[in-house]
């Protein structure tokens, strides 16, 4: 200990003497600087480099040893071991370097088993399980009913992706026809949107060809529970073959095969439709127009139709069915304002009765919510002025159809609150007790 601790000493003080001679050597050319060119010897600084988030290593101290130290000496470098710590006598490797040699078995090792998997004499292949036809028929139906509410078709094939095989995909254009059977035209149309947005990821136009073959044969059992269900298959074919989904010869080999009289009626409609004049652009719209981009004239025609139709028919329950047709939920004020204001006009009690019936059916199948009948009545207390001018009686007779709805169902306050008292003192006595009114009502009818 004693040898090495002089032996430490001396090489300080041979570093130390060095350094002063340098020192003194650059004063001398410093002072005699007038008898030739300066020289200097420029300081050396060692650079550091920070991009692994290494905070750079103070230079230690001259009396410490350097005997042992696996850190450059040449100044340069961020004070690391040389080679990652695996330099060095009696080093066999970085850390964790055992664990990515390959090891290769010995046929000769006391050891070695000849049916281990590291031999290298089997083969591994990826083998892609088939789902059952049940398993991914029940998968598809939440993914399409969740389709109908948000319509973002790439959320709906990343879903389909996850279960779905190659082999297995018709199964898929399969079930978004047959749920779409069940739902309303918007939803049709939606059907479509995806199987097309699904055309070359999920399944080709062999799946869907077969996939409306197995439709077609089993559409006897579909036409049970969808009346309707040949003329929408047909729409869909038809759909498929303008939207490139489907060869128009689909169409041409499945009306010379031996197919059911719903399936012959199907192909029969669908090759009428694609032999249309314009009929691939008459086929975009073969679903209709979503009631939320119709024209607000638009509507009211189909209203007042609507009204028309049910005062002549009496069929009250095809008027709830028109009305949901409509999907127009946001706009079924309109349909509570042409009711009442149509029940002003007629001044008929039948129709008025007629008239309250309708509304009172919308209340409790909740069809027409009562924020949209209150908003309904409120349009037609504001247009009371202007209405007035081309129907004199038309206080009298909004009070009284206003009475027998609310002895149907309840009215909103803010309608009772609003409804005129002043407007029949013009017509009626205020003494008669009502008879001139009952005697005007009794001609009328």
């Amino acid at each position: 200990m004693e040898v090495d601790r002089i032996a430490s000493d001396s090489e300080n003080v041979a570093v130390d003497e060095n350094d002063k001679s340098i020192a003194d050597g650059g004063a001398g050319d410093a002072a005699g600087s007038h008898s030739g060119r300066i020289k200097r010897k420029h300081k050396k600084y060692g650079r550091s480099n920070s991009k692994d988030g290494v905070t750079p290593v103070a230079p230690l101290p001259k009396y410490r040893s350097w005997k042992n130290s696996r850190r450059p000496r040449n100044g340069h470098g961020r004070g690391l071991p040389k080679k990652g710590g695996a330099g060095g006598k009696g080093v066999w490797g970085a850390p964790g370097c055992e664990l990515l040699e390959e090891y290769e078995e010995d046929a000769n090792d006391p050891n070695y088993d000849s049916e281990a998997i590291s031999n290298g004499d089997i083969e591994f292949k990826q083998v892609i399980v088939e789902a059952d036809p049940e398993e991914i028929v029940r998968k598809s139906e939440p993914v399409i009913l969740e389709y109908f509410e948000h319509g973002d078709t790439n959320a709906a094939a990343e879903d389909f992706l996850e279960f779905v095989t190659p082999k297995r995909s018709h199964l898929v254009c399969e079930t978004i026809v047959e749920i779409a059977l069940d739902h309303k035209h918007s939803h049709c149309e939606m059907a479509s949107v995806l199987i097309s947005d699904l055309y070359g990821r999920i399944f080709s136009a062999k799946d869907i060809g077969y996939a409306f073959e197995r439709l077609l044969e089993k559409l006897p059992d579909l036409v049970l529970d969808t009346p309707d269900a040949a003329v929408l298959l047909s729409n869909f074919i038809a759909r498929c073959v303008a939207d490139d989904c489907l060869p128009p010869r689909f169409v041409q080999s499945m009306a010379e095969a031996d197919l059911n009289a719903h399936a012959r009626q199907a192909i029969h409609r669908a090759e009428t439709l694609l032999s249309m004049k314009q009929g691939l652009v008459r086929l975009d719209n073969i679903w209709g127009i979503g009631g939320g981009i119709r024209p607000v004239k638009w509507l009211i025609r189909q209203i007042q139709l609507l009204l028309k139709e049910y005062l002549s028919s009496g069929d009250l329950a095809e008027g709830m069915r028109c009305v949901r047709e409509l999907e127009v939920p946001h706009f079924h004020h309109e349909l509570v304002y042409e009711t009442v204001l149509l029940a002003v006009e007629a001044i008929n009690s039948g129709v008025e009765e007629q008239l309250c019936t309708f509304l009172a059916e919308l209340r409790r199948c909740v069809i027409v919510t009562p924020d949209q009948m209150d908003r309904g009545f409120l349009r037609v207390l504001e247009d009371m002025t202007d209405i007035v001018l081309d129907v004199p009686l038309a206080y009298i007779m909004l009070d009284r159809f206003v009475e027998r709805c609310q002895q149907k169902f309840r009215l909103g306050e803010e309608v009772l609150k609003r409804m005129p008292t002043r407007g029949r003192k013009r017509f009626v006595s205020e003494g008669d007790g009502g008879a001139i009114k009952d005697h005007v009502f009794k001609l009328r009818e």
